[in-house]
């Protein structure tokens, strides 16, 4: 679709505003297109989200934009590739998110935002468990790695400033399902 193309559907779809997010896959490895479709929803008054892995850098994102980041942790095998130099871009609207495996995980997902000062510098911290990567069937906490109450125990006699977050879309419908 043109930039045309999605701007009219979005204004079909919400006619008067309204919240508009980007995500993906990975939605800036779509940069020269993304980009001006942010800016052109925010020129027409729409809030406007960008769900992004922080692998790509974040500077061209215009700081009206609510940045939710997952910064993937060691076990995820993605832990080399959030760009550390995408701290600078985010504002006090930003969300960080780590989906955690493990306690080692949990360790480095503290450390991160410890050392880094995100607890002031971000409107949200997330931690999520993760969900094993063959799930299906049951929409309960068995399929995940970390058990959420073991998490929660964690963040609180640590006073980590952070929420637990659950990928609620996993409890609502089978964990298999893509889409949702």
């Amino acid at each position: 679709m043109t930039l045309e193309q999605v701007l009219s559907e979005v204004s079909r779809l919400s006619p008067d505003g309204g919240l508009v997010e980007i995500t993906g896959g990975e939605p800036m490895l779509q940069q020269r297109e993304v980009v001006p479709l942010m800016h052109s929803l925010l020129e027409r008054r729409y809030k406007v989200l960008l769900e992004t892995s922080g692998e790509r850098p974040l500077d061209v994102v215009p700081t009206e934009v609510v940045k939710i980041v997952d910064v993937k942790c060691p076990d995820s095998g993605e832990g080399e590739t959030f760009r550390l130099e995408n701290l600078e871009a985010l504002t006090a609207n930003d969300e960080l998110k780590f989906v955690l495996s493990s306690r080692k995980d949990y360790e480095f997902a503290c450390d991160f935002v410890r050392g880094h000062n995100l607890g002031d510098r971000v409107n949200a911290i997330l931690f999520s468990p993760a969900f094993r990567k063959d799930a299906t069937g049951a929409r309960d906490t068995s399929h995940c790695l970390l058990d959420p109450q073991a998490l929660a125990e964690w963040m609180i006699a640590d006073g980590v400033p952070a929420r637990l977050g659950l990928q609620l879309h996993k409890f609502i419908w089978d964990p298999a399902v893509k889409g949702v």
